[in-house]
């Protein structure tokens, strides 16, 4: 049974987002849509629940469905509300009066303490507000799912949680997720739609196995397009010499000929597509000025504890060497912002050192937090970069473009900016920072999958030390090459972080 139809679907915002998008969804279909920052992923998830208009073509609804559409930020009016109210308000006036019991199973289930239940959603964390917004279409029991970023600051556990929710979700219900969680799209999808400009292929397979073969599919693609201009130019060579003879024989037939030639050279070239070049969101690149020291930062008899003295964990013995790039795990609360933090502070305060840390002297720090604190939303790209580093105004213009921050908004407040322009400037004011040493907490947060992979790349091109905490799967297989367990109040090293990532996942549900 078909519950959506979408046929030539188009949106166009100064330039298409996308166009003759042509996709069924289907009773228990499970579908991936994949796409740049900014590329239309929202706005297809926002006509498919009937809350915006496409620029072209239609969308039908099966008579009589419900929606639930959790949506990337959190609706108008929702954060005074308490978490509790905020998801029993999803309910109808009469579900409400008989049916409000069904509003504690789904917050039980997701394991939401009661603590929390009476808080406004304004004073949670971004992850508890996540979890509201979830629980807010399940507590409905729709038709069809859609979620636009559901695991946006989850950590691994609650990432596991929504996992094994949705896999005991009816069969027959689809859900439709935008995700740039590549390891979550593997595990909750069977259907891939790539969205694009022209033509948005659409796979019958996962993420990871839709990728090889779109990338198959676009090789070809280049391949046929390369081979169709050789052709015209060809031809259009062949006319050309055909041309010249007639002019000086005077053939009428050549010159017959010579229009014939240029016509389907000229047909070719009108019917030849290049293959799919995804538009870049902005270049990510990072910095290494080096370093002679072996060891970068040695660790010894560390108790690292809360803002109010309560220990959370101690370190034995470790250290941080050149070329290290050490992942931090443990659950959430387990105090691996707090040793981000506290390394921090001991790298700044080398006047004043913290007891248990030494610091080599040549140590430049590259720090970014999940929440890119240090680029104030009331600033203007611009400005930073102005106020931190000595550029020429043209260099640092044409900086900010090459980083996504195009001229119409560099001047503009940085509140202003998406998740993923924001994120590719702190990614920029790191690489200008130009350290040998980076402390990145949720870098990943906000970049697109392509972002990701440009992060990843860099890392391992510059060979920056690192230790990093991050909640994406892909992105700590990648890069790590050593790993810090926090587990029983103490921290160890770890071989692999597999286990960690089983352990997170059946936590839950």
């Amino acid at each position: 049974m078909t519950l959506i139809n979408i046929r030539n679907l188009g949106v166009t915002l100064g330039a298409p987002l996308f166009s003759n998008l042509n996709l069924d969804i289907n009773a228990g279909d499970r579908v991936g849509i994949v796409a740049a920052n900014g590329r239309g992923k929202s706005t297809l998830l926002r006509a498919m629940a009937g809350l915006a208009e496409p620029t072209s073509g239609d969308i039908s609804r099966a008579r009589g469905i419900t929606v639930g559409f959790v949506q990337q930020n959190m609706p108008d009016g929702l954060g005074g509300l308490d978490l509790h109210a905020a998801v029993l308000s999803a309910l109808s006036t009469e579900q409400v009066e008989n049916e409000s019991w069904r509003v504690d199973i789904i917050l039980d289930q997701f394991g939401v303490p009661d603590e929390l239940r009476v808080r406004p959603l304004s004073r949670l964390s971004g992850g508890w507000q996540r979890i509201a917004l979830i629980a807010r279409a399940a507590v409905t029991e729709p038709d069809i799912l859609l979620l636009d970023e559901p695991t946006n600051h989850l950590d691994l556990a609650k990432i596991g949680q929504i996992e094994r929710w949705l896999a005991l979700l009816p069969r027959d219900m689809p859900v439709v997720v935008a995700s740039h969680d590549r390891a979550f799209l593997d595990a909750v999808t069977t259907r891939t739609l790539f969205l694009r400009a022209d033509k948005s292929p659409v796979f019958a397979l996962p993420y990871s196995r839709a990728r090889a073969a779109v990338a198959e599919t676009d090789i070809s693609d280049e391949r046929l397009f390369q081979k169709e201009m050789k052709t015209a130019g060809q031809l259009r060579r062949q006319a050309a010499k055909l041309n010249n003879i007639g002019i000086n024989s005077g053939s009428d037939l050549l010159v017959v000929k010579t229009k014939q030639l240029k016509e389907r050279a000229a047909k070719i070239e009108a019917q030849a597509r290049p293959a799919h070049k995804e538009r870049s969101s902005g270049a990510i690149r990072l910095a290494n000025r080096g370093i002679h020291a072996k060891v970068l930062i040695a660790i010894e008899n560390l108790t690292v504890s809360t803002p109010g003295g309560i220990p959370l964990f101690r370190i034995a013995r470790q250290e941080i060497r050149q070329g290290d790039r050490i992942v931090l795990l443990g659950g959430n609360g387990a105090g691996k912002t707090r040793l981000v933090d506290t390394l921090k502070r001991a790298i700044g305060m080398r006047d004043d050192p913290v007891r248990g840390i030494r610091i080599t002297p040549s140590v430049v720090l590259g720090h970014g937090d999940q929440a890119l604190a240090d680029l104030p939303n009331s600033d203007t790209p611009a400005h930073v970069l102005a106020a931190r580093f000595a550029l020429p105004e043209p260099r640092l213009r044409s900086l900010l473009a090459g980083a996504g921050i195009g001229v119409d908004l560099q001047a503009k407040a940085i509140g202003g900016l998406s998740g993923g322009q924001k994120a590719r400037l702190g990614m920029l004011v790191l690489r200008l920072t130009n350290p040998n040493f980076y402390l990145l907490d949720e870098p990943t947060n906000h970049l697109d999958i392509e972002g990701q992979e440009a992060l990843e790349a860099e890392l391992l091109k510059v060979e920056a030390s690192c230790l990093l905490v991050s909640h994406d799967r892909d992105f700590i297989r990648n890069v790590g090459n050593r790993f810090w367990q926090i587990e029983g109040r103490r921290l160890a090293e770890i071989d692999s972080p597999e286990t960690f990532f089983a352990q997170q996942a059946g936590s839950g549900l």
